[in-house]
């Protein structure tokens, strides 16, 4: 997806009042450091239906990357870091799975089988000493317990359906025979082999051109389509999130500040920051833009070790009011029904915009 045109919004296609097969409540994820514990995620509570791209957006260091890792258990053990909270995830099976305190060995089989993660750089996440085929087929035979030659059939099939020409050849290439277009397609094929319930998408096309990244998005909306599959979709592309998700949540400095369907996000977004994000867009189909100066949200995330008093947004918000802004953490809002916001001023900015 080009980050420079021009930005359209699709209308969510996931089924209002699905199930939901993901509940997370009250996540924190905290990191043991020389200054002290770091909180890197704090009191995050979301929900993800059956069949929904679930978008998270926000500036490197919002919290996107490390949420998802926590709830599968990819962050260093205790008591380098440590997770708290509630995550139940529902099998295709009906299952549900506890996944904030679980054992590695009840984590082992929920990763790859029941969820699976699509990460930003294939080429760090494929072994460079083992064949594609060999990889796919790890994931097979450990969930679904095939034979080595059931396994080897299956893993072609996959990667005819990622669409990789001359499957049964390209098993035995290694990661590094391959382009980097192709490596991302094996490892979508790795992580949709058992049919999971849940797919974190952490990024998937940062590292490919434009070309292959709206091929690469065009596939897992189809294959999510197949398989009814729900997705969470880490990104800061804006443009990304407007042609793929049906929800987005909006986090700053580990907190979310603004949930919602991706059609009221971009059309009111409600929270100074969400604002900001979306400003920021290049918009090269008008003329005016052109004369005008791109916008950029002044300054930077704060530190996760000194987060300011109050709104953490507070110190870069046009919008900020002294006593009132920082006097504690705001609360998240019910802007409207199934809108979100955590922000004590956001009915005022609203009725000033």
């Amino acid at each position: 997806m080009n980050r420079f045109q021009p930005i359209s919004v699709q209308p969510a296609q996931a089924a209002a009042g699905a199930e939901n097969i993901l509940d997370v409540r009250d996540l924190n994820v905290a990191f043991r450091t020389a200054a002290g514990k770091l909180h890197a995620v704090r009191d995050v509570s979301f929900s993800v239906r059956r069949g929904e791209t679930l978008a998270l957006v926000g500036e490197t260091s919002s919290g996107k990357s490390v949420t998802c890792l926590g709830l599968l258990g990819l962050t260093p053990p205790a008591p380098y870091c440590t997770i708290t909270g509630s995550a139940r995830l529902v099998a295709r099976d009906g299952r549900t799975h506890e996944l904030v305190g679980s054992p590695e060995r009840e984590m082992r089989r929920v990763r790859g089988g029941v969820a699976s993660v699509i990460f930003q750089e294939p080429m760090t996440s494929l072994n460079p000493v083992h064949t594609v085929g060999a990889q796919i087929c790890e994931s097979l035979r450990i969930h679904l317990g095939m034979s080595a030659h059931a396994a080897m059939d299956r893993a072609a099939e996959l990667l005819n359906q990622v669409g990789i020409s001359d499957p049964k050849r390209r098993l035995g290439n290694y990661p590094h025979e391959l382009s980097g277009g192709m490596r991302q397609r094996v490892m979508i094929a790795i992580a949709i082999a058992c049919e999971p319930s849940l797919l974190i998408a952490d990024e998937p096309t940062t590292a490919l051109d434009v070309t292959i990244q709206a091929q690469i998005l065009e596939l897992l909306q189809k294959l999510q389509s197949q398989n009814r599959m729900s997705m969470i979709f880490i990104t800061h592309n804006l443009g990304t999130v407007a042609e793929i998700a049906d929800r987005v949540m909006v986090m700053y400095a580990g907190r979310i500040v603004e949930q919602s369907d991706v059609v009221s996000l971009f059309t009111q977004p409600r929270h100074p920051y969400s604002r900001g994000l979306i400003h920021s867009v290049p918009r090269l189909h008008s003329n005016r833009a052109r004369k005008t100066p791109l916008f950029a949200i002044p300054g930077n995330v704060p530190d996760p070790a000194a987060h300011p008093p109050g709104c953490t947004f507070g110190p870069r918000c046009g919008h900020f009011v002294p006593g009132r802004c920082d006097a504690a953490v705001p609360d998240l809002e019910n802007a409207k029904p199934d809108h979100l916001v955590r922000c004590v001023r956001w009915s005022e900015i609203e009725g000033a915009a």
